[in-house]
């Protein structure tokens, strides 16, 4: 496929200059090195990780692939659209049936009973701007305050880890990973069931994945399960949406690309000869929708307001990122997922101009 050749040249012309082998190079690997101490430390484990690499799908075909697609590499903040997909999930079976409901109002006890976090809700938590306060795992949400992205048009007011005056719930937002891992503990509640279990079989096995895959804990993230449906008390790890300090979500780019095209499918896929729901498409729907506090934010995935964040990629264009130049953009325009990884997030703008490019010319000639 001659179209893309341009893009996946220019990507693999400008990898990340993260070490691929972050046990050989630590300092240069992850992103826990700008968090003020002590929080600058990992809390689960990293990997070696491979070249760049990618995929592209369309029509829900594969046309494309370089490097190591079948690699299972750590994914970082990509997992924090999963966490929304799992939340589709729950939905789905009755287990979240507003997003508007209060957190503590099912799960009491577990971190949102305070009187500034009993009025969190999911819809806020998927939306980063629940404003949750408190501790999860040993590492305080104020780590995070004062985070600047280069998205965010914001202007930041004090030092990363300073203790920003909170907002009301629903009222402030900002990019928090430790309120993500509050989200995905609050998850495992919900479920009852270790968040990768309900991840492998209700998206990943059903279109055909998971080879390699694994999403890990910290070392202090172990939590007590009671007896849920007959199964009995469980040991399990929460998991956080991410890899900051590190753990996290290890997967292929060809794995990425199927969840992708689950996504552009509208939470659909084809199993048997006959399209099967893996979730609402309404909640897909609703992932997609841009937030009047961060027009370029939807549900726990980013969204490209009058195609101005990204140029050459439709404004209907969503994208899951996540540090050391891991993304995921669907494009419904073209009805195409493209997949890169471990490519200079400096570069990744070219990246996208190429590749639209090449999208164009692909539907143009079939």
């Amino acid at each position: 496929m001659t179209q893309f050749h341009d893009a996946i040249a220019h990507a693999q012309a400008h990898e990340v200059a993260w070490t691929r082998d972050p046990h050989a190079e630590p300092l240069r690997y992850g992103v826990h090195h700008d968090d003020p101490p002590p929080w600058n430390r990992l809390h689960g484990p990293v990997h070696a990780r491979g070249p760049v690499s990618g995929q592209v799908w369309v029509g829900g075909e594969l046309r494309q692939s370089w490097g190591e697609p079948e690699r299972a590499d750590q994914t970082f903040s990509v997992a924090k659209t999963y966490l929304a997909l799992l939340a589709g999930v729950a939905h789905g079976r009755g287990l979240l049936p507003d997003a508007d409901e209060p957190v503590v109002r099912r799960l009491p006890g577990i971190g949102f009973d305070s009187q500034h976090n009993r009025s969190i809700t999911w819809a806020h938590l998927l939306s980063q701007t629940s404003e949750w306060e408190g501790t999860c795992f040993g590492i305080p949400d104020q780590v995070d305050r004062y985070r600047k992205l280069v998205l965010d048009p914001k202007p930041v007011q004090g030092q990363k880890g300073d203790a920003r005056p909170l907002q009301a719930p629903g009222t402030y937002w900002e990019y928090n990973d430790v309120r993500i891992n509050q989200l995905s503990l609050a998850l495992l509640h919900l479920f009852g069931q270790a968040l990768p279990q309900v991840f492998e079989q209700s998206i990943l096995h059903p279109i055909g994945g998971g080879q390699g895959f694994r999403w890990e804990g910290y070392e202090q993230s172990w939590v007590d399960l009671p007896d849920v449906n007959g199964q009995g008390p469980q040991r399990v790890a929460s998991v956080p949406g991410g890899s900051h300090w590190g753990g996290g979500v290890c997967i292929s780019s060809s794995d990425q690309a199927r969840i992708a095209q689950l996504v552009l499918n509208q939470g659909q896929w084809p199993i048997g000869g006959q399209q099967r729901a893996l979730m609402p498409s309404d909640w897909i729907e609703r992932m997609r929708q841009p937030q009047a506090l961060a027009p370029f934010y939807g549900w726990l995935n980013w969204l490209n307001p009058q195609g101005k964040a990204f140029p050459g990629a439709s404004e209907d264009s969503q994208f899951m990122f996540g540090a050391g130049g891991n993304y995921v953009w669907i494009e419904p325009a073209h009805q195409a997922v493209v997949v890169v990884r471990w490519i200079d997030p400096a570069h990744f703008p070219g990246f996208v101009s190429r590749m639209a490019r090449a999208l164009a010319d692909f539907s143009g000639g079939r």
